[in-house]
């Protein structure tokens, strides 16, 4: 929630009864409905319907892509109120509380377009698919089981998107594939040495665990090689 009151909803996720009543809860003035990347979007139809004074935010290309999906009704065509893309990389410009809270940085050189927010009020930074940090014990906490079992295959994932040690697997995974993946590694290490100058230390990721407290010494190791240079 912002300072104003407002709510902006990051990734939004089903809107079940239990999450509108915690809307309700926090006041009901939805502002923003932000999908965090070309890929967090499945649910933006479902929240502007009940919500439709909402601003919806996304990265450029999203509403092209949207549009050609025709064979899912969650998906509507709704037009967005701002884009992100290179010419507006860092601009928080939505609106005068919006800025007021919150530092932006499109990381354009990512294959699925992120949108990183920085809350300024609580030291929080907020993100899609730029960093997982698996396994997600959190979001799996009334379901525990099915974190179990899952083959070699699964183990691999988590392994190459867990944070803990030395995570060599994550780092490799972002340097070789994910940070060239659209063919601008230059460019997507100054969104990670930009994100890393902001003064953050908690870490809420759309996969895996929430890192509080020392979110930001997490994050510099994981992206070592994008700030200072791999060795």
């Amino acid at each position: 929630r912002l300072t104003s009151g407002a709510i902006a909803v990051f990734s939004p996720v089903a809107l079940t009864d239990e999450v509108k009543a915690k809307i309700t809860e926090l006041g009901g003035n939805v502002g923003y409905l932000i999908a965090g990347d070309l890929e967090h979007h499945i649910f933006l139809t479902q929240w502007k319907t009940e919500y439709p004074a909402a601003k919806l935010i996304g990265p450029k290309g999203l509403p092209e892509r949207r549009k050609a999906i025709t064979n899912d009704p969650m998906i509507g065509k709704e037009e967005f109120d701002f884009l992100y893309d290179e010419t507006n990389a860092h601009s928080a410009a939505i609106s005068d509380e919006f800025a007021a809270d919150f530092d932006v940085e499109l990381v354009n050189a990512h294959p699925n377009k992120e949108i990183v927010l920085f809350y300024k009020p609580e030291k929080v930074l907020i993100e899609a698919d730029l960093m997982f940090n698996l396994p997600p014990t959190e979001q799996y906490s009334k379901s525990p089981e099915q974190l179990q079992g899952g083959g070699i295959l699964k183990k691999i994932f988590f392994s190459l998107n867990t944070t803990v040690g030395p995570a060599k697997g994550h780092k490799r995974l972002l340097w070789y594939a994910i940070s060239n993946g659209a063919k601008d590694r230059a460019g997507f290490n100054e969104s990670i040495k930009r994100i890393n100058g902001w003064d953050w230390n908690t870490l809420i990721p759309c996969h895996g665990d929430t890192i509080e407290g020392t979110g930001k010494e997490i994050f510099a190791k994981i992206f070592d090689w994008h700030i200072n240079g791999k060795k």
